[in-house]
Protein backbone atom coordinates (compact mmCIF):
# COMPACT_ATOMS: atom_id res chain seq x y z
CA UNK A 1 0.00 0.00 0.00
CA UNK A 2 2.57 2.53 0.62
CA UNK A 3 4.65 1.75 -2.33
CA UNK A 4 1.27 2.30 -4.43
CA UNK A 5 0.40 5.51 -2.47
CA UNK A 6 4.03 6.87 -3.20
CA UNK A 7 3.78 6.18 -7.28
CA UNK A 8 0.55 8.10 -6.74
CA UNK A 9 2.17 10.58 -5.63
CA UNK A 10 5.16 10.82 -7.95
CA UNK A 11 3.27 10.39 -11.06
CA UNK A 12 0.80 13.35 -9.56
CA UNK A 13 3.79 15.64 -9.63
CA UNK A 14 6.01 14.43 -12.67
CA UNK A 15 2.90 14.65 -14.70
CA UNK A 16 1.83 18.04 -13.69
CA UNK A 17 2.48 20.80 -16.10
CA UNK A 18 4.26 22.91 -13.82
CA UNK A 19 7.07 20.47 -12.98
CA UNK A 20 7.95 20.36 -16.68
CA UNK A 21 7.93 24.88 -16.15
CA UNK A 22 9.74 24.55 -12.53
CA UNK A 23 12.16 21.67 -13.21
CA UNK A 24 13.56 23.67 -17.20
CA UNK A 25 13.97 27.24 -14.99
CA UNK A 26 15.80 25.13 -11.90
CA UNK A 27 17.72 23.55 -14.90
CA UNK A 28 18.76 26.64 -16.39
CA UNK A 29 19.54 28.86 -13.42
CA UNK A 30 21.35 26.18 -11.85
CA UNK A 31 23.68 25.76 -15.60
CA UNK A 32 23.67 29.03 -15.99
CA UNK A 33 24.69 30.28 -12.39
CA UNK A 34 27.79 27.75 -12.65
CA UNK A 35 28.75 28.09 -16.13
CA UNK A 36 29.08 32.48 -14.98
CA UNK A 37 30.87 31.56 -12.26
CA UNK A 38 33.39 29.37 -13.59
CA UNK A 39 34.05 32.11 -16.35
CA UNK A 40 34.26 34.25 -13.12
CA UNK A 41 36.77 32.19 -11.32
CA UNK A 42 39.37 31.86 -15.01
CA UNK A 43 39.26 35.72 -15.30
CA UNK A 44 40.09 36.18 -11.54
CA UNK A 45 43.03 33.38 -11.30
CA UNK A 46 43.89 34.86 -15.07
CA UNK A 47 44.11 38.79 -12.70
CA UNK A 48 45.62 36.89 -10.02
CA UNK A 49 48.52 35.36 -12.18
CA UNK A 50 49.13 39.19 -14.31
CA UNK A 51 49.03 41.29 -10.89
CA UNK A 52 51.16 38.78 -9.35
CA UNK A 53 53.61 39.12 -12.58
CA UNK A 54 53.20 42.81 -12.45
CA UNK A 55 53.96 43.20 -8.32
CA UNK A 56 57.37 41.24 -9.57
CA UNK A 57 58.25 43.26 -12.23
CA UNK A 58 57.81 46.41 -9.74
CA UNK A 59 60.23 44.67 -7.02
CA UNK A 60 63.20 43.60 -9.91
CA UNK A 61 62.62 47.52 -10.79
CA UNK A 62 63.65 48.73 -7.22
CA UNK A 63 66.52 50.60 -6.66
CA UNK A 64 66.65 51.60 -2.91
CA UNK A 65 66.06 49.60 -0.29
CA UNK A 66 64.09 52.71 1.36
CA UNK A 67 61.46 52.63 -0.59
CA UNK A 68 60.45 49.08 -0.77
CA UNK A 69 56.86 47.64 -0.94
CA UNK A 70 55.04 45.20 -2.86
CA UNK A 71 51.46 44.20 -2.75
CA UNK A 72 49.56 41.17 -2.03
CA UNK A 73 46.47 39.40 -3.40
CA UNK A 74 43.87 37.06 -2.06
CA UNK A 75 43.86 33.73 -4.35
CA UNK A 76 40.64 32.52 -6.00
CA UNK A 77 38.98 29.43 -4.80
CA UNK A 78 36.74 27.10 -7.22
CA UNK A 79 34.25 27.06 -4.42
CA UNK A 80 33.14 30.39 -5.20
CA UNK A 81 31.64 29.20 -7.98
CA UNK A 82 28.92 27.28 -5.91
CA UNK A 83 28.70 30.17 -2.41
CA UNK A 84 30.11 33.45 -3.93
CA UNK A 85 29.78 34.53 -0.25
CA UNK A 86 31.66 37.62 0.69
CA UNK A 87 34.11 36.49 -2.07
CA UNK A 88 33.18 39.79 -4.28
CA UNK A 89 32.63 42.15 -1.46
CA UNK A 90 36.07 42.54 0.17
CA UNK A 91 38.93 43.95 -1.53
CA UNK A 92 41.42 42.13 -3.38
CA UNK A 93 44.88 43.39 -2.36
CA UNK A 94 46.62 45.33 -0.14
CA UNK A 95 49.78 47.00 0.19
CA UNK A 96 52.41 45.58 2.47
CA UNK A 97 54.16 48.80 3.26
CA UNK A 98 56.02 49.48 6.87
CA UNK A 99 54.45 53.14 6.81
CA UNK A 100 51.08 52.13 5.66
CA UNK A 101 48.24 50.55 7.41
CA UNK A 102 46.92 47.12 6.09
CA UNK A 103 43.97 47.45 3.82
CA UNK A 104 42.21 45.06 1.84
CA UNK A 105 41.13 47.46 -1.18
CA UNK A 106 39.78 47.40 -4.96
CA UNK A 107 36.70 44.73 -4.47
CA UNK A 108 34.78 43.38 -7.70
CA UNK A 109 32.03 45.75 -6.57
CA UNK A 110 33.77 49.00 -5.54
CA UNK A 111 35.41 48.65 -9.36
CA UNK A 112 32.21 47.36 -11.21
CA UNK A 113 29.29 48.81 -9.18
CA UNK A 114 26.39 47.16 -11.61
CA UNK A 115 27.58 43.73 -9.97
CA UNK A 116 26.58 45.04 -6.63
CA UNK A 117 22.93 46.61 -7.70
CA UNK A 118 22.08 43.01 -8.82
CA UNK A 119 24.52 40.84 -7.25
CA UNK A 120 25.71 37.73 -8.79
CA UNK A 121 23.44 34.17 -8.80
CA UNK A 122 25.38 31.16 -7.53
CA UNK A 123 24.08 27.63 -6.20
CA UNK A 124 23.22 29.30 -2.82
CA UNK A 125 20.74 31.54 -4.05
CA UNK A 126 19.14 29.21 -6.21
CA UNK A 127 18.65 27.22 -3.28
CA UNK A 128 17.60 29.52 -1.01
CA UNK A 129 14.79 31.62 -3.36
CA UNK A 130 14.12 29.47 -6.54
CA UNK A 131 14.20 25.91 -4.87
CA UNK A 132 12.40 26.96 -1.33
CA UNK A 133 9.65 29.01 -3.46
CA UNK A 134 9.14 25.97 -5.76
CA UNK A 135 9.06 23.40 -2.70
CA UNK A 136 6.19 25.13 -1.38
CA UNK A 137 4.49 25.56 -5.04
CA UNK A 138 4.45 21.65 -4.80
CA UNK A 139 3.71 21.52 -1.51
CA UNK A 140 0.91 24.01 -0.15
CA UNK A 141 -2.49 22.20 -1.61
CA UNK A 142 -1.08 18.43 -0.89
CA UNK A 143 -4.08 17.89 1.74
CA UNK A 144 -5.86 20.92 1.66
CA UNK A 145 -6.60 20.93 -2.22
CA UNK A 146 -7.20 17.22 -2.13
CA UNK A 147 -9.69 17.64 0.22
CA UNK A 148 -11.49 20.40 -2.13
CA UNK A 149 -11.61 18.22 -5.12
CA UNK A 150 -13.11 15.13 -2.62
CA UNK A 151 -10.03 12.82 -3.56
CA UNK A 152 -8.77 12.73 -0.01
CA UNK A 153 -12.08 11.41 1.21
CA UNK A 154 -11.97 8.86 -1.27
CA UNK A 155 -8.64 7.82 -0.61
CA UNK A 156 -9.67 7.31 3.24
CA UNK A 157 -12.94 4.75 2.04
CA UNK A 158 -10.39 2.53 1.97
CA UNK A 159 -8.39 1.02 4.83
CA UNK A 160 -5.66 3.72 5.08
CA UNK A 161 -4.04 4.83 7.90
CA UNK A 162 -3.50 8.42 8.37
CA UNK A 163 0.18 8.62 9.63
CA UNK A 164 0.84 6.52 6.26
CA UNK A 165 -0.44 8.80 4.28
CA UNK A 166 0.89 11.51 5.34
CA UNK A 167 4.40 9.93 5.09
CA UNK A 168 3.82 9.02 1.96
CA UNK A 169 2.53 12.58 1.05
CA UNK A 170 6.19 14.01 2.44
CA UNK A 171 8.16 11.10 0.48
CA UNK A 172 6.27 11.16 -2.71
CA UNK A 173 6.88 15.38 -2.68
CA UNK A 174 10.26 15.05 -2.05
CA UNK A 175 11.51 12.21 -4.14
CA UNK A 176 9.32 14.08 -6.92
CA UNK A 177 11.18 17.06 -6.51
CA UNK A 178 14.95 15.94 -5.25
CA UNK A 179 15.96 13.57 -7.48
CA UNK A 180 14.86 15.01 -10.71
CA UNK A 181 17.07 18.26 -9.40
CA UNK A 182 19.68 16.30 -9.41
CA UNK A 183 20.31 16.09 -12.96
CA UNK A 184 21.44 19.66 -13.37
CA UNK A 185 23.16 19.24 -10.42
CA UNK A 186 25.28 16.27 -11.68
CA UNK A 187 26.04 17.94 -15.08
CA UNK A 188 27.09 21.76 -13.76
CA UNK A 189 29.71 19.33 -11.91
CA UNK A 190 30.81 17.93 -14.77
CA UNK A 191 30.53 21.24 -16.81
CA UNK A 192 32.90 22.22 -13.72
CA UNK A 193 35.77 19.07 -14.33
CA UNK A 194 35.21 19.59 -18.88
CA UNK A 195 36.37 23.30 -18.05
CA UNK A 196 39.55 22.30 -16.16
CA UNK A 197 38.35 24.21 -12.39
CA UNK A 198 41.28 22.48 -10.63
CA UNK A 199 39.26 20.69 -7.27
CA UNK A 200 41.01 18.56 -5.06
CA UNK A 201 39.55 16.14 -2.39
CA UNK A 202 38.67 18.53 0.08
CA UNK A 203 36.96 20.44 -2.38
CA UNK A 204 34.29 17.50 -3.33
CA UNK A 205 34.53 16.78 0.34
CA UNK A 206 32.99 20.66 0.67
CA UNK A 207 30.87 20.41 -2.26
CA UNK A 208 28.97 17.11 -0.80
CA UNK A 209 28.84 18.99 2.72
CA UNK A 210 27.08 22.19 0.07
CA UNK A 211 24.78 19.56 -1.08
CA UNK A 212 23.42 18.08 2.18
CA UNK A 213 22.76 21.74 3.54
CA UNK A 214 20.71 22.39 0.46
CA UNK A 215 18.82 19.06 0.80
CA UNK A 216 18.48 19.55 4.14
CA UNK A 217 16.44 23.09 3.55
CA UNK A 218 15.41 21.92 0.49
CA UNK A 219 13.26 19.39 2.50
CA UNK A 220 12.13 21.83 5.17
CA UNK A 221 10.13 23.65 2.84
CA UNK A 222 8.58 20.06 1.56
CA UNK A 223 7.77 20.30 5.30
CA UNK A 224 6.49 23.22 5.70
CA UNK A 225 4.42 23.25 2.73
CA UNK A 226 2.85 20.35 4.02
CA UNK A 227 2.13 21.43 7.59
CA UNK A 228 0.53 24.68 6.21
CA UNK A 229 -1.37 22.22 3.90
CA UNK A 230 -2.54 19.80 6.95
CA UNK A 231 -3.71 23.21 8.71
CA UNK A 232 -5.93 24.80 6.23
CA UNK A 233 -9.09 23.69 4.26
CA UNK A 234 -8.92 25.42 1.14
CA UNK A 235 -5.55 25.51 -0.96
CA UNK A 236 -5.73 29.40 -1.92
CA UNK A 237 -5.68 30.00 2.25
CA UNK A 238 -2.87 26.90 2.26
CA UNK A 239 -0.95 29.10 -0.77
CA UNK A 240 -1.29 32.67 0.74
CA UNK A 241 -0.44 31.65 4.16
CA UNK A 242 2.85 29.72 2.68
CA UNK A 243 3.82 32.70 0.47
CA UNK A 244 3.77 35.12 3.73
CA UNK A 245 5.83 32.40 5.59
CA UNK A 246 8.48 32.03 2.91
CA UNK A 247 8.35 36.16 2.75
CA UNK A 248 9.14 36.09 6.65
CA UNK A 249 11.70 33.66 6.74
CA UNK A 250 13.49 34.15 3.46
CA UNK A 251 13.34 38.24 3.23
CA UNK A 252 12.50 39.62 6.31
CA UNK A 253 14.40 37.87 8.82
CA UNK A 254 17.70 37.77 8.03
CA UNK A 255 17.58 41.56 7.33
CA UNK A 256 16.09 42.12 10.46
CA UNK A 257 18.13 40.18 12.53
CA UNK A 258 21.25 42.26 10.99
CA UNK A 259 19.26 45.17 11.71
CA UNK A 260 18.75 44.72 15.30
CA UNK A 261 22.06 43.49 16.14
CA UNK A 262 23.41 46.94 14.73
CA UNK A 263 20.85 48.92 17.06
CA UNK A 264 22.21 47.12 20.33
CA UNK A 265 26.22 46.69 19.22
CA UNK A 266 27.04 49.63 18.28
CA UNK A 267 30.67 49.62 15.90
CA UNK A 268 32.69 52.48 14.77
CA UNK A 269 32.69 53.05 11.12
CA UNK A 270 35.85 52.42 9.10
CA UNK A 271 36.05 56.18 8.26
CA UNK A 272 36.42 56.55 12.35
CA UNK A 273 38.98 54.06 13.18
CA UNK A 274 41.25 55.69 10.12
CA UNK A 275 40.61 59.34 11.67
CA UNK A 276 41.94 58.24 14.72
CA UNK A 277 44.46 56.17 13.06
CA UNK A 278 45.95 59.09 10.61
CA UNK A 279 45.51 61.29 14.08
CA UNK A 280 47.84 59.39 16.14
CA UNK A 281 50.18 59.30 13.41
CA UNK A 282 50.76 62.61 12.33
CA UNK A 283 51.16 63.95 16.39
CA UNK A 284 53.62 60.96 17.29
CA UNK A 285 55.55 61.93 13.73
CA UNK A 286 55.53 65.83 14.35
CA UNK A 287 56.76 64.96 17.65
CA UNK A 288 59.72 62.41 16.11
CA UNK A 289 59.95 65.83 13.91
CA UNK A 290 60.54 67.75 16.89
CA UNK A 291 62.68 65.74 19.05
CA UNK A 292 65.18 65.42 15.79
CA UNK A 293 65.26 69.13 15.09
CA UNK A 294 66.41 69.70 18.65
CA UNK A 295 68.90 66.81 18.44
CA UNK A 296 70.57 68.19 15.61
CA UNK A 297 70.50 71.33 17.22
CA UNK A 298 72.35 70.30 20.19
CA UNK A 299 74.77 68.67 17.91
CA UNK A 300 75.41 71.64 16.24
CA UNK A 301 75.55 73.46 19.41
CA UNK A 302 78.56 70.99 20.08
CA UNK A 303 80.29 72.00 17.58
CA UNK A 304 79.90 75.64 17.65
CA UNK A 305 83.32 76.44 18.67
CA UNK A 306 85.44 74.20 16.13
CA UNK A 307 86.78 75.52 12.91
CA UNK A 308 85.19 74.05 9.30
CA UNK A 309 88.24 71.03 9.50
CA UNK A 310 87.26 69.94 12.63
CA UNK A 311 83.78 70.29 12.74
CA UNK A 312 84.04 68.41 9.30
CA UNK A 313 86.03 65.44 11.39
CA UNK A 314 83.89 66.18 14.59
CA UNK A 315 80.74 64.92 12.12
CA UNK A 316 82.98 61.99 10.29
CA UNK A 317 83.38 60.74 14.03
CA UNK A 318 80.11 60.72 15.07
CA UNK A 319 77.78 60.37 12.18
CA UNK A 320 77.37 56.34 11.60
CA UNK A 321 76.07 57.11 15.80
CA UNK A 322 73.71 60.05 14.77
CA UNK A 323 72.11 58.25 11.90
CA UNK A 324 71.74 54.81 14.31
CA UNK A 325 69.92 57.38 16.78
CA UNK A 326 67.65 58.67 14.16
CA UNK A 327 66.96 55.56 12.87
CA UNK A 328 65.99 53.89 16.38
CA UNK A 329 63.99 56.82 17.34
CA UNK A 330 62.61 56.30 13.40
CA UNK A 331 61.86 52.59 14.09
CA UNK A 332 60.66 53.48 17.74
CA UNK A 333 57.63 55.63 16.54
CA UNK A 334 57.13 53.59 13.32
CA UNK A 335 56.57 50.91 16.14
CA UNK A 336 54.25 52.74 18.13
CA UNK A 337 52.07 53.51 15.39
CA UNK A 338 51.84 49.92 13.87
CA UNK A 339 50.65 48.43 17.76
CA UNK A 340 48.13 51.52 18.20
CA UNK A 341 47.04 50.76 14.34
CA UNK A 342 46.80 46.86 15.02
CA UNK A 343 44.96 47.53 18.92
CA UNK A 344 42.57 49.76 17.17
CA UNK A 345 42.03 47.20 14.65
CA UNK A 346 42.02 44.37 17.31
CA UNK A 347 39.07 46.38 19.09
CA UNK A 348 37.42 46.81 15.91
CA UNK A 349 37.29 43.39 15.14
CA UNK A 350 36.54 42.14 18.73
CA UNK A 351 33.57 44.80 18.39
CA UNK A 352 32.36 43.57 14.90
CA UNK A 353 32.63 39.74 16.06
CA UNK A 354 30.23 40.13 18.54
CA UNK A 355 27.89 42.53 16.46
CA UNK A 356 28.10 39.21 14.23
CA UNK A 357 27.75 36.77 16.76
CA UNK A 358 24.25 38.76 17.78
CA UNK A 359 23.02 38.92 14.09
CA UNK A 360 23.79 35.40 13.29
CA UNK A 361 22.10 33.87 16.42
CA UNK A 362 18.99 36.01 15.72
CA UNK A 363 18.52 35.14 12.19
CA UNK A 364 19.22 31.46 12.17
CA UNK A 365 15.53 31.78 13.81
CA UNK A 366 15.21 31.65 9.88
CA UNK A 367 16.26 28.38 8.28
CA UNK A 368 17.11 30.08 5.53
CA UNK A 369 20.46 32.07 7.63
CA UNK A 370 20.94 28.85 8.47
CA UNK A 371 21.68 27.53 5.34
CA UNK A 372 23.59 30.54 4.10
CA UNK A 373 25.73 30.61 6.98
CA UNK A 374 26.23 26.65 6.33
CA UNK A 375 27.13 27.22 2.41
CA UNK A 376 29.47 30.05 3.38
CA UNK A 377 31.49 28.31 6.16
CA UNK A 378 31.16 24.92 4.05
CA UNK A 379 33.13 27.07 0.59
CA UNK A 380 35.45 29.11 2.59
CA UNK A 381 33.54 32.04 1.78
CA UNK A 382 32.40 33.47 4.86
CA UNK A 383 32.54 36.66 6.58
CA UNK A 384 35.73 35.07 8.36
CA UNK A 385 37.26 35.32 4.79
CA UNK A 386 38.71 39.08 5.07
CA UNK A 387 39.87 38.41 8.70
CA UNK A 388 41.88 35.34 7.69
CA UNK A 389 43.27 37.23 4.73
CA UNK A 390 44.46 40.11 7.01
CA UNK A 391 45.86 38.06 9.57
CA UNK A 392 47.82 36.33 6.98
CA UNK A 393 49.35 39.70 5.32
CA UNK A 394 49.61 40.96 8.79
CA UNK A 395 51.71 37.89 9.68
CA UNK A 396 53.47 38.60 6.28
CA UNK A 397 53.96 42.10 6.50
CA UNK A 398 56.29 41.61 9.67
CA UNK A 399 58.03 39.11 7.73
CA UNK A 400 59.06 41.62 4.94
CA UNK A 401 59.49 44.48 7.52
CA UNK A 402 62.56 42.01 9.24
CA UNK A 403 63.14 41.26 5.44
CA UNK A 404 63.88 44.55 4.72
CA UNK A 405 65.34 46.06 7.92
CA UNK A 406 67.88 43.14 7.11
CA UNK A 407 68.47 43.94 3.94
CA UNK A 408 69.57 47.47 5.32
CA UNK A 409 71.81 46.79 7.79
CA UNK A 410 73.29 44.03 4.57
CA UNK A 411 73.73 47.06 2.82
CA UNK A 412 75.32 49.53 5.26
CA UNK A 413 72.72 49.92 8.03
CA UNK A 414 70.17 52.70 6.21
CA UNK A 415 70.12 51.31 2.87
CA UNK A 416 72.34 54.91 1.92
CA UNK A 417 70.23 57.33 3.66
CA UNK A 418 72.34 60.65 4.42
CA UNK A 419 71.33 63.48 6.74
CA UNK A 420 72.65 66.44 6.82
CA UNK A 421 71.65 69.90 8.92
CA UNK A 422 71.96 73.40 8.56
CA UNK A 423 70.65 76.23 10.53
CA UNK A 424 70.01 78.27 7.54
CA UNK A 425 68.55 75.10 5.36
CA UNK A 426 67.57 72.88 7.72
CA UNK A 427 67.74 69.45 6.96
CA UNK A 428 68.87 67.89 3.88
CA UNK A 429 67.80 64.24 2.93
CA UNK A 430 69.47 62.25 0.81
CA UNK A 431 68.62 58.34 -0.40
CA UNK A 432 71.20 57.44 -1.91
CA UNK A 433 69.45 55.75 -4.23
CA UNK A 434 71.82 52.65 -5.46
CA UNK A 435 72.87 52.13 -9.18
CA UNK A 436 71.04 49.30 -10.86
CA UNK A 437 68.58 47.25 -9.24
CA UNK A 438 68.26 45.25 -5.97
CA UNK A 439 68.54 41.38 -4.99
CA UNK A 440 65.45 40.37 -3.76
CA UNK A 441 65.43 36.48 -4.62
CA UNK A 442 65.65 35.83 -1.01
CA UNK A 443 62.49 37.91 -0.05
CA UNK A 444 60.14 36.24 1.59
CA UNK A 445 56.87 35.08 -0.31
CA UNK A 446 53.11 35.38 0.70
CA UNK A 447 51.37 31.81 1.85
CA UNK A 448 47.44 32.63 1.30
CA UNK A 449 45.83 31.14 4.36
CA UNK A 450 44.66 27.53 4.07
CA UNK A 451 40.69 26.48 5.11
CA UNK A 452 41.35 23.08 5.91
CA UNK A 453 38.29 20.62 5.75
CA UNK A 454 37.89 20.07 9.43
CA UNK A 455 37.42 23.78 9.82
CA UNK A 456 34.84 23.89 7.45
CA UNK A 457 32.78 20.49 8.63
CA UNK A 458 33.51 22.38 12.72
CA UNK A 459 31.75 25.40 11.32
CA UNK A 460 28.60 24.06 9.57
CA UNK A 461 27.78 21.58 12.46
CA UNK A 462 25.43 24.38 14.28
CA UNK A 463 23.48 25.13 11.08
CA UNK A 464 23.00 21.55 9.58
CA UNK A 465 21.86 20.39 13.08
CA UNK A 466 19.85 23.39 13.05
CA UNK A 467 18.28 22.55 9.48
CA UNK A 468 17.95 18.56 10.38
CA UNK A 469 16.03 19.97 13.59
CA UNK A 470 13.32 22.59 11.82
CA UNK A 471 12.68 20.26 9.56
CA UNK A 472 11.63 17.48 11.82
CA UNK A 473 10.08 19.61 13.47
CA UNK A 474 8.10 21.26 10.83
CA UNK A 475 7.26 17.24 10.01
CA UNK A 476 6.12 16.24 13.18
CA UNK A 477 4.03 19.43 13.34
CA UNK A 478 2.35 18.21 9.72
CA UNK A 479 1.86 15.03 11.40
CA UNK A 480 0.38 15.99 14.33
CA UNK A 481 -1.95 18.20 12.32
CA UNK A 482 -3.02 15.67 10.21
CA UNK A 483 -3.97 12.82 12.27
CA UNK A 484 -7.04 15.82 13.53
CA UNK A 485 -7.75 17.05 10.07
CA UNK A 486 -11.52 17.22 9.27
CA UNK A 487 -11.45 15.03 5.73
CA UNK A 488 -14.82 16.50 5.41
Amino acid sequence: MLKILIEKELKAILLSPKFVVTFSVCSLLILLSVFVGIQEYKAAVAQYDAVNQLAEQELREQTSLMGLSTRVHRQPDPMQIFVSGVHYDIGRLSAIHPFLALKLTNSVYSDDPIFAAFRFIDFSFIVQIVLSLFAILFTYDAISGERESGMLKLNFSNAVPRARYVITKFVGAWLGLVVPLLIPILMGLLLIVISGVPLTTEHWAKILLLLAAALLFFTFFVALGLLVSALTRHSSVSFLVSLVLWVFLVLIVPRAAVMAAGQVVQVPSIAEIESQQDGFAKALWQSHSDDLTVRWRQREAEMAGLSREERAAYRDEHLWEWMEEEDAARKGTQSAINEHSLKLQEELRNRKAGQERLAFSLSRISPVSALQLAAMNAAGTNIDLKSRYEDAMQNYRAQFIDYREKKQEDSGGHGGLRIEFNTDTGFKFDLGRDKGTLNLSDMPKFDPPKYPMSVAVESTTVDLGLLALYTLLTFAGAFAAFLRYDLR
